[in-house]
């Protein structure tokens, strides 16, 4: 399997956008903090979110090909079949099954970091660390306020056993941590 580094040199060849990366970097960081929770492996899970989206400026017009074409990629690239199912599987278009822990984390995780974004701008500061859980769950009930963060997508965590705050919790810390690299 490739190194982060290669996956991600593999990843700039086809995703230009600064935003887009960035939450592909956000996937990376909460998935590799969900695998050490539940103790797997965190090279795999953080390269499922640092790749989920590798097809999306390829296919952001053809929501239908989306992540389907990404894990052919994927898949020509060597990675193995976990990894690559995952990513299929996060785009629910394509009507497969969530099987594992990992395409059940990627799914959930996906809307989740857009909503901690967002909690992160509306802030004086515009910073991570000005955002706590508490924060977050209040702005998840308000509908109009980051609508592109699918709630029920983002409720899916209850499959991987984890509570809303719970996940909201892990997934602020885990992109708290990485906050220099997105800015924020």
């Amino acid at each position: 399997m490739m190194t982060r580094e290669e996956a991600y040199t593999e990843l700039t060849k086809y995703v230009d956008n600064k935003n887009l990366l960035k939450h592909m970097f956000s996937t990376e960081a909460v998935l590799i903090r969900l695998a050490k929770h539940f103790d797997q492996d965190p090279g795999l899970w953080g390269l499922a979110g640092l790749l989920h989206d590798i097809d999306y400026e390829d296919t952001k017009e053809q929501p239908n090909i989306h992540s389907l074409k990404g894990a052919e990629m994927l898949d020509s690239m060597g990675f193995p079949e976990e990894l690559v199912y995952a990513v299929k599987v996060h785009n629910e278009r394509h009507g497969l099954p969530r099987i594992s822990l990992l395409d059940k984390a990627l799914y959930a995780t996906d809307p989740m970091t857009g909503l901690i974004v967002a909690g992160a701008l509306i802030r004086p500061e515009k910073k991570l660390a000005g955002v706590d859980v508490a924060f977050l769950r209040k702005k998840f009930d308000q509908k109009a306020f980051a609508r592109g963060a699918d709630r029920d997508q983002i409720l899916t965590c209850s499959e991987i056993g984890l509570s809303l705050e719970e996940f909201l919790g892990y997934g602020l810390e885990a992109m708290q941590g990485i906050s220099e690299a997105l800015e924020l």
